[in-house]
């Protein structure tokens, strides 16, 4: 990419950013250019202005993310202070794509508003929109009203829940489009109700998660017993870590990741992981599992950028 060549912008353009330091992983090569736009304004300036041969990629706080080691071609766009707004009205809850899960979730409860089930979801809310997050048997599709994206080219637009087509951890946004905002509606409950309740979700994942170790979430998908809208409606009982451990993969390691010995669908990096170490651990449980029950596992944590070996353009 010809530096050069960037657009004018009021937000923040970074050269040759790490972004090991933005992935909860803390794995990965730099991005070629780190974009945090000043505002929607400044974003969809940019994005028009951008070559339309550079990739870019929409980033969060990388809760769901290993960036290979060697890096990210293109522009990395990560949304700021600017897009993290929550506001109430009725029992509609409007929140910008930087905001986080949890806090979205406090503050629809603040105002008897019951998203509970964000609260334990890792991440900010323009990722659980992407992958129709959800937990104790909610999704985004449940509560999803419309949001407000700036494509590509550069244009403000906005979706419905619908047009998005939320499925289990897969939405159909446009390709390159960025998420900046979204509106849910979710029944009304008692506030100090819907905080004990998120208190009692904290302390149960506390007990069945690694919550303390440096991991991306879930690994892999569970490979049945959801309906194609995403919904857990249609729920069996084969769970990613049930054939994780069936196959003998608790505790497993490779370099310095390691299968969670209290929980076998989390990779954790113990403190000298690889991206490379990560990911090939990951497609190593991926071939027990199959070997051992038939199953292919599909990857709910991203996996971008080039290995190390391969040379930069």
């Amino acid at each position: 990419m010809r530096v050069a060549s960037l657009p004018q912008t009021r937000g923040r353009l970074t050269i040759g950013r790490a972004l090991s330091e933005l992935t909860w992983l803390r794995v990965g090569g730099p991005a070629d250019v780190l974009f945090q736009p000043a505002d929607a304004e400044d974003l969809a300036q940019f994005l028009a202005a951008l070559e339309s041969s550079v990739p870019v990629f929409p980033m969060g706080v990388g809760s769901n993310l290993i960036v290979r080691d060697g890096g990210l071609r293109g522009v990395v766009i990560r949304l700021g202070r600017n897009f993290n707004q929550i506001s109430a009205d009725g029992n509609r809850v409007t929140a910008g794509a930087a905001a986080l899960d949890s806090h979205v979730a406090r503050r629809a409860a603040d105002a008897g508003i019951d998203l509970t089930f964000l609260r334990t979801i890792p991440g900010s809310i323009g990722g659980a929109l992407r992958m129709n997050a959800g937990c104790y048997g909610r999704y985004v599709a449940d509560v999803l009203v419309s949001v407000r994206a700036i494509t590509r080219a550069g244009k403000l637009i906005e979706l419905t829940a619908q047009d998005l087509n939320l499925r289990y951890r897969q939405s159909d946004l446009p390709e390159g489009a960025v998420l900046i905002e979204a509106t849910f509606e979710g029944p009304q409950g008692d506030s100090a109700g819907l905080h004990a309740a998120m208190e009692q979700q904290l302390r149960q994942r506390d007990e069945t998660q690694p919550t303390k170790e440096r991991s991306a979430g879930s690994t892999f998908r569970n490979p049945a017993g959801f309906s194609s809208t995403g919904r857990a409606d249609d729920v069996h009982d084969l769970k990613a870590w049930r054939v994780i451990d069936g196959a003998g993969m608790r505790g497993a390691r490779r370099g310095g990741a390691k299968m969670s010995e209290k929980h076998p669908n989390f990779l954790i990096n113990t403190g000298a992981a690889s991206a490379a170490d990560l990911e090939g651990l990951g497609e190593e449980v991926r071939k027990k599992v199959y070997d051992s029950s038939g199953i292919r596992l599909e990857w709910e944590i991203m996996r971008i950028g080039d290995p190390i070996d391969k040379p930069t353009p």
